[in-house]
């Protein structure tokens, strides 16, 4: 499910801009649009092992929301059960993975998550598109969004992102994959390793019409990239910025949205 690169990483400097509420029974972190801009989508980040309060995520989210149109949600889907950021912590140990793993198991998560989407769906997702953007731990959840599931007759979701997904099932995960997704990974993913990410860009490029999907390999990147990436190496937050480009691409394309 989660792997030493799962916990290890840098901590990013910067003031989160958004938010916090309470949101279909979640504490949830939100941030609109930059500039009043009109909201045209809504993108869920399903964060990292480190969880919704850490510093990464909430700057990402206000990165997607400053690039886009849309209002973007974070939120708390471990229920406060995260991995501590604080010091040497961000640093694997066998003491901080296991009981990560065991109250984060996806069994016990994604019904939570199933669940926020749902009253999602129903509510603003009624008029507005709806994403989802999964990192790491997350990633696996939001490819488990991607496998049909409905709400009154309409997708959960209309598009999906994960960066770096971990705890994957090949190539089952990616076969029931039936909304448009894209993925970015590294070609040094202890997770994702290179030959199968090939082989699974050929099955998601393969689908059909609107199900088509992409999986982007950024050389030199390594499991964690999008959120934890050191700002001090070489081309690493470059390739960051880069995943977040590629997905307000994905969801402007598949939402309609002009970018």
């Amino acid at each position: 499910m989660s792997c030493p690169d799962c916990f290890k990483g840098s901590i990013h400097d910067g003031e989160p801009r958004g938010r916090t509420i309470k949101l279909h029974d979640l504490d949830t972190y939100v941030v609109e649009p930059s500039e009043g801009k009109e909201v045209k989508g809504i993108v869920v980040v399903i964060p990292d092992a480190f969880g919704w309060e850490f510093v990464n995520c909430r700057l990402l989210a206000d990165n997607y929301a400053d690039k886009s149109n849309y209002k973007v949600y974070l939120p708390d889907f471990m229920i406060g059960e995260c991995h501590s950021s604080r010091g040497y912590n961000l640093f694997l140990t066998l003491w901080a993975v296991m009981p990560f793993i065991i109250r984060n198991r996806f069994g016990k998560t994604y019904p939570i998550v199933k669940n926020f989407f749902e009253k999602l769906r129903k509510s603003e997702g009624a008029t507005l598109p709806v994403g989802v953007a999964g990192f790491c731990w997350g990633g696996k959840l939001a490819i488990l969004l991607s496998h049909g599931v409905e709400v009154d007759g309409k997708p959960i979701i209309d598009a999906a992102f994960t960066g770096h997904p971990s705890g994957l099932s090949f190539p089952g995960d990616f076969e029931k994959v039936t909304v448009p997704l894209s993925v970015a990974v590294g070609d040094i993913d202890s997770q994702f390793p290179l030959e199968m990410a090939e082989k699974m860009n050929n099955l998601v490029e393969s689908k059909p019409g609107p199900t088509r999907g992409e999986i982007k390999i950024y050389p030199g990147a390594g499991h964690g990239f999008c959120v934890r990436a050191s700002m001090e190496k070489d081309g690493l937050a470059e390739k960051a910025s880069a995943a977040e480009d590629q997905a307000i691409a994905w969801f402007n394309t598949h939402f309609k949205v002009g970018s």
